[in-house]
């Protein structure tokens, strides 16, 4: 499947257009995260939820923005791929392309960013160019991809209403899902969908 693949320059910002005000960002919600190299159960149970949220964006006009984890074969010899030994999201391979229904749901006019690492200038600054008021994050890993792509969203527009919903994100570590969690909440992202806590007894 062909990829409508966008790799912002730095002309972006220099020419404003009007746009709509609110975006549906989808992270890395691929093959390698679900059932490849990096898969875990709570990833294959995003999907219905992460499907459900792209058709109402769709049907309120959203604009729906999906990023790609993306690396070379040299991955090993990077830096993350020394702290993360586990080759994956290959660009051109099966395990880049995005998940199940999700690919299925992928619209030519999406916009789609390839991403080197953890979070994105380039969809910082599509942001910030685009003046969006509401910014919706879901996908995964909550605690590394999501949660620096959130906090960017943040740094690049600062009065926006940044969201993370909780029922269409999740980690391989629960403990670290739920500091990640925490601390998008501590910074002013909206988290929502999140289950009540249990109290300590």
């Amino acid at each position: 499947m062909l990829y409508q693949i966008w790799r912002i320059s730095g002309m972006i910002g220099r020419k404003r257009r009007q746009y709509m005000k609110k975006v549906l960002i989808v992270i890395d919600y691929q093959a390698d995260f679900v059932d490849g190299s990096l898969s875990f159960p709570a990833a294959v149970a995003l999907e219905g939820p992460i499907c459900t949220k792209i058709r109402k964006a769709r049907a309120e006009g959203t604009e729906v923005i999906f990023t790609f984890d993306t690396h070379s074969p040299d991955y090993l010899s990077t830096q993350e791929g020394r702290n993360l030994p586990v080759a994956h999201c290959i660009e051109g391979t099966t395990g880049w392309e995005l998940y199940g229904e999700v690919a299925q749901l992928q619209q030519e006019r999406d916009i789609c960013l390839c991403k080197p690492g953890f979070g994105s200038l380039e969809l910082a600054e599509l942001l910030r160019d685009r003046q969006y008021e509401e910014i919706e994050l879901v996908g995964v890993v909550s605690n590394i991809c999501v949660l620096s792509n959130a906090i960017l969203a943040k740094a690049a527009l600062s009065e926006a209403l940044v969201t993370v919903d909780a029922a269409c994100t999740a980690s391989n570590d629960p403990s670290l899902h739920e500091k990640a969690l925490d601390l998008m909440e501590s910074l002013h992202i909206r988290v929502t969908n999140r289950p009540a806590k249990t109290p300590v007894v």
